[in-house]
């Protein structure tokens, strides 16, 4: 009793809080954000404080679900990231980097914190109104007839995780292949209730990124010894093989026969009752003419050696997450009873055969016409595999997304110039019935859109992480780049650089200046083929639904976080 100690009273912040307080909990978190954004950033390490595993990273996914943080603040802002990354699958770090700026020019101003979040929302709801519209010059339409754009956007993704370890060869193949999956899960047959089919990643260490595959169908591990205790002697069955998918453990333990209760009579051998059930089942199943039995969950020995004696293929222990894919690859229902199992329960496949790959055995399942395969993914060490299986998935979900809504955003830090540009030249012509609604003056409306137009424009300049100069044209609202030292050369040539999102070539009559100085508004002008798709072959594009979504959670969190008055913390 000694060491019991009183419960301490919770404590409480009240508000609103200092400005130092809070830019100190954001600092370290936006620093390093700042250094891993884009595709030159920098890679990081995360470890805990006593040890275990070493995560390597520049991905927002594992970034922000590797470490933890203890001021409420910052732990506002990442579950904020987090929360639109189990969505969205990209830009989280965009979404964190935009937060923290925001949060951080808003301390800079004058202005009672109700007015600038008041103005800041008016000023999302105009960038969202126009990213919405026909007339928006910052985004393309994805024209399904080519596969160019897709490519681009899958390319993108990939480019921008360095960790992956990959060259240009490698980026491109691998973007290859991502897109052909991703085509293998959409169902030929159209209908009014489409549900895409599955990619199954199969991670590979060791071998070269160009030996990775898409292949039809799912692999099941199955080292040497595996197979003589899984097939019969007879061997793999050909073809119109017919199967069962059990969800319940076949091993005969009474705690896996299902829920309710049971009754025991005194001197019943239980595991003797259990045995003789399994039997009856696997007899069941023979009967069924059943040619492969697959199971989530462990299989009683004599249950598989009954149904080998029968030419029944076994495999157990296929693990939860396999069963969704292969119940919609092979039509069958997953049973969990082992009482009477109906007929449409069952499933079928196409065929059965041994795959080599690397060092590894595989069981390959060729499904009849279906949209699940396999992602063979490779790469040469563990650390690389683990970034780039995270990559793929996040390349597979925004493609996802891109179907449902057909148009990608400029990248290359474009569309937040672009964005910046047009909310300067509007807010110089604000009417005075806006302001009014919001309750401010022309000066406060202004020093407002000033700061969140730097915010936008700080985020296009973190892109740059070697001392490079960054400028944006004032026709396109397009933002460029400058090597190290060669600011003045940039200004003096005519042609040659590409533009940041890689859409315009550099040409004779540009006005320049520096990102992030002040110029005098212009309204950004687009191609005269706006919505189309350009001649160029390699441009940078931002997932439209991620980036809209991750725009209004930085402004909406950076709001949320200048409205804080009180902070109760229990230290118990």
């Amino acid at each position: 009793m000694s060491r019991v100690e009183p419960k301490k009273p919770s404590v409480c912040t009240s508000g609103p809080l200092n400005i130092q307080s809070v830019r100190e909990s954001l600092s370290v978190l936006h620093g390093v954000i700042i250094s891993c954004y884009g595709p030159f950033g920098r890679i990081k390490q995360i470890h805990n404080g006593t040890g275990g595993c070493v995560l390597t990273t520049s991905q927002s996914s594992a970034l922000f679900n590797g470490f933890s943080v203890s001021k409420p603040v910052a732990k506002l802002l990442v579950a904020s990231v987090r929360n639109h990354i189990s969505c969205f699958g990209d830009s989280g770090l965009f979404a964190a980097n935009l937060c923290c700026h925001l949060v951080d020019r808003s301390f800079n101003l004058n202005i009672a914190r109700h007015t600038v979040i008041n103005i800041s929302r008016s000023l999302l709801n105009t960038c969202i109104c126009y990213l919405s519209s026909d007339d928006c010059a910052c985004k393309i339409k994805v024209d399904f007839d080519s596969s160019k754009p897709l490519l681009c956007l899958i390319r993108s993704v990939v480019s921008s995780k360095p960790a992956c370890m990959l060259t240009t060869q490698e980026a491109d193949y691998l973007s290859t292949l991502i897109l052909k999956a991703f085509i293998c899960t959409i169902p030929d047959k159209p209908g009014p209730n489409i549900v895409l089919g599955k990619s199954v990643v199969v991670p590979i260490e060791g071998c070269s990124v160009l030996e990775s595959s898409v292949v039809s169908g799912l692999l099941i591990e199955m080292p040497e010894f595996c197979w003589s205790r899984s097939v019969p002697s007879s061997g793999l069955p050909s073809i119109d093989i017919k199967l069962a998918l059990f969800s319940i453990s076949l091993s005969g333990d009474l705690g896996d026969t299902g829920e309710g209760t049971l009754s025991l009579l005194r001197g019943v051998d239980t595991e003797r009752v259990m045995l003789e059930q399994l039997l009856i089942l696997g007899r069941k199943l023979v009967d069924d003419r059943i040619n492969f039995l697959l199971c989530q969950k462990v299989i009683h020995p004599s249950l598989k050696q009954y149904l080998k004696e029968h030419g029944v293929v076994v495999v157990d222990r296929l693990g939860a997450a396999l069963m969704e894919s292969m119940s919609q690859m092979t039509g069958a229902q997953p049973i969990a009873s082992l009482g009477s199992i109906p007929y449409t329960c069952y499933g079928s496949l196409q065929g059965l055969q041994k795959l080599s790959i690397g060092s590894k055995l595989y069981m390959h399942l060729i499904p009849t016409g279906s949209s699940v395969c396999s992602f063979v993914l490779c790469n040469r060490s563990e650390t690389s595999l683990k970034e780039l299986t995270r990559t793929c998935e996040a390349a597979e979900r925004v493609l996802q997304l891109t179907l449902k809504n057909p148009w990608v955003l400029l990248g290359g830090g474009c569309t937040e110039t672009h964005l910046a540009a047009m909310l300067r030249y509007k807010s110089a012509h604000v009417p005075s019935s806006c302001l009014t609604q919001l309750n401010c003056t022309a000066a406060e409306y202004q020093q407002v859109t000033n700061g969140f137009c730097i915010s936008l424009e700080s985020v296009a300049r973190n892109l740059e992480h070697d001392g490079g100069e960054m400028f944006i044209d004032l026709q396109r609202g397009h933002c460029w780049s400058a090597a190290p030292d060669s600011a003045v050369d940039f200004l003096r040539s005519d042609s040659g650089q590409q533009c940041g999102c890689g859409m315009h070539r550099k040409r004779e009559g540009f006005k320049w200046n520096a990102l992030g100085s002040w110029y005098e508004p212009f309204c950004p002008r687009g191609s005269t083929e706006t919505h189309s798709y350009p001649k160029a072959d390699k441009l940078v594009f931002d997932c439209f639904a991620a980036k809209c979504n991750a725009l209004q959670v930085a402004v909406n969190t950076a709001s949320l976080i200048l409205d804080l008055s009180y902070v109760i913390e229990d230290h118990n």
